[in-house]
Order: C-alpha cells, then sequence, then structure tokens
C-alpha cells in the first residue's frame, strides 16, 4: 500500500474514531504509526488537518474538507473490492463475524467449520459476545444478532430464525411445588415458586411472554429470582437440579425434555422468541465470501432452532 493511501487511511479512521488510539486499534497499527502518518500527510498537504490539545482533537476547516472527500473516495475503493470480489466463482479471503456467545458456540461455531471444509480458501475469524459490537468500527464482515434491530442506514440484514423461549422445571420440582395451570394461575401466586433468571451486564433480564394480543409483557420481575446468572447453560442446569422453573430457548433443552429431565411447564397464549438475524455492512456489491455464509446460516439456522 502506498504511503499517501496510509496516511488517507489513518486520517479517516482518526476522525471516525475519535481520537488516534482508537483509530490504531482499528487499523492494527501503533498510535504512534497513525500519529506519524497524518503528520506526513499534513505536510504534504501544506495545512493543519486537526485541532489538538492534550485533551481532545477536531478539525479545522481544511480538514472537514479534505475528511469528506477522503471518505467518498475510500467508499468507492471499498465498493471496487467488493464487486471484484462479488463477481468471483470461489469465496476466498478472511470473514470476521461475531455472535451471542451461547449460539455463537452451539450452533454457529459447527456450521462455520463445515463450511471451511467446503470452501478452504475462506477463513473465519470469531468473536462471541452479548455486547452489541459497532461493525463498522471494529472491521466486522458479519453479525448474528439476537432481538429487535434499530433502523440504520449503514447496515443491511436477514432474518435467520427465532429462538423460541418457554418455562422449564424439572419432574422433581414440579412434584414438590405443583404445575401452575396456566400463566394466570403463575401470575396469582408467583410466591408458591422459586425462579431461576438470567442476568446480562445491565443485571437481570425479566422474563418476557406475548399477550393474547400479540404484545409483549415482562413477567417475573428479578426481585423475584432465586437464582440468577450471566450463562443460560447454568440456567438450564439450575432448572434440571431442581432449583427452580427457568424461561429459557426451547432448542437449548429439547435433548432435556427429550430424555425426561426438563418439562415445559404450561402453554403460552402465543409462543414468545427472539429474532435472529445476519447484520452486516451495507455495501453496493456483497462479497462473495460473506454471501456463502449468510446462505448457509439462512438455510441451516432455522432447522437448528427449530423446537417450540
Amino acid at each position: 500500500m502506498s504511503e499517501r493511501l496510509v496516511g488517507i487511511e489513518a486520517f479517516v479512521a482518526a476522525v471516525e474514531a475519535g481520537n488516534f488510539a482508537l483509530a490504531a486499534q482499528r487499523l492494527q497499527l501503533t498510535r504512534s504509526a497513525v500519529g506519524k502518518a497524518v503528520a506526513r500527510l499534513e505536510e504534504r498537504l501544506g495545512t493543519r488537518l486537526f485541532h489538538r490539545t492534550t485533551r481532545s482533537q477536531s478539525l479545522t476547516e481544511d480538514g472537514q474538507a479534505y475528511y469528506e472527500r477522503c471518505r467518498r473516495a475510500l467508499d468507492e475503493l471499498d465498493a471496487a473490492d467488493a464487486a471484484v470480489e462479488a463477481g468471483r466463482h470461489v469465496p476466498s479471503g478472511r470473514v470476521r463475524i461475531t455472535a451471542p456467545e451461547l449460539i455463537g458456540r452451539v450452533r454457529l461455531a459447527p456450521l462455520l467449520m463445515e463450511l471451511g471444509q467446503r470452501h478452504p480458501q475462506v477463513a473465519f475469524e470469531l468473536a462471541f459476545s452479548d455486547r452489541r459490537i459497532d461493525l463498522i468500527e471494529e472491521g466486522i464482515d458479519l453479525a448474528v444478532r439476537s432481538g429487535p434491530l434499530g433502523d440504520s442506514a449503514v447496515l443491511a440484514a436477514r432474518r435467520l430464525g427465532h429462538q423460541w423461549m418457554g418455562v422449564y422445571a424439572s419432574p422433581a420440582y414440579l412434584a414438590a411445588h405443583g404445575r401452575p395451570a396456566d400463566m394466570q394461575a403463575l401470575i396469582a401466586e408467583p410466591a408458591a415458586h422459586s425462579f431461576v433468571g438470567y442476568a446480562r451486564e445491565t443485571g437481570p433480564h425479566p422474563w418476557q411472554f406475548n399477550d393474547a394480543a400479540g404484545r409483549v409483557v415482562d413477567f417475573i420481575a428479578p426481585s423475584r429470582f432465586h437464582f440468577s446468572c450471566n450463562s443460560l447453560e447454568v440456567a438450564a442446569m439450575a432448572a434440571t437440579q431442581g432449583v427452580g422453573m427457568a424461561r429459557l430457548p426451547a432448542w437449548l433443552v429439547a435433548d432435556a425434555v427429550a430424555e425426561g429431565r426438563l418439562q415445559k411447564v404450561l402453554e403460552e397464549p402465543q409462543p414468545f422468541g427472539y429474532v435472529l438475524s445476519a447484520v452486516w455492512p451495507q455495501a453496493r456489491a456483497l462479497p462473495l465470501k460473506t454471501r456463502v455464509v449468510i446462505d448457509m446460516l439462512a438455510e441451516r439456522l432455522p432447522l437448528l432452532l427449530d423446537a417450540r
């Protein structure tokens, strides 16, 4: 890559990341390398692009105008790369993917290992986290996300299926505490039962259901959880061991239900689930390496999640 283009990429990354340190992470360079690249660019142009203080940086008037043109130029280069990639007959290159930890590890990783054997020229870099990552800022090609998606002018999406939820408990727990006849019975006497919860970074998450009209309602507040953790696998284990009722993805406990270690506690007025989506940065032409991943997930994931 020419020094001129390196300087332009470093400058654009510094503008969009907000500082040289984050730009360096994004470009996988040192902070010093980014700073020197921008300094050489300013020297070549004969103007200052940034107002810098010890605490902040902002664009000069020349810097703002130069950034807008550089951003358009880099977008055109990205579109040219994507168009060439989209025209390939054999997918190749590295695909960086992020997904929620559990579904990524248990469902997504085996599919990608299979896809890698089918397309040996494609390399995968996987990062599993329940944190929502900025795909553009962190250079991610594809994300699998659970739940509703916000409006975005820079991201595209494709639905992959649902994670259907249910309330489950062990036969021993139900023998000791009784089985509520329906949701109304459970709502009427919540103190008669123990509940296992799932906790995110922001704290325990309430159980959610669809009511008869299809509206999402919260039920069983986190304050009623007798046991909670940030692992759905551990929550399922707790339910299996009789700790209490747990709100769990049906696909996760399908084997335990089939083997009689867990039972579905009640039927709900309408099934409740979280939509799973593939999300990627919007591009004029989707690279073939990314397209084959999305197509496989759209074909195979719904079957792996189809348990209610």
